[in-house]
């Protein structure tokens, strides 16, 4: 079995936090697109 270097460990790192990052911009870009094409009054009616 391999063990991997340190800067190998320190890229993947990066790289988990970047793709990780991305997602959670994709999520919020969705939730303002659905609430843009929804309208601001989504917030306002009875539940």
């Amino acid at each position: 079995m391999r063990f991997m270097k340190e800067d190998e460990v320190k890229k993947r790192n990066r790289r988990s936090i970047v793709i990780g990052l991305i997602l959670l911009a994709f999520a919020i870009l969705f939730y303002a697109i659905t609430i843009i094409r929804l309208g601001g009054d989504v917030f306002n009616r009875p539940l």
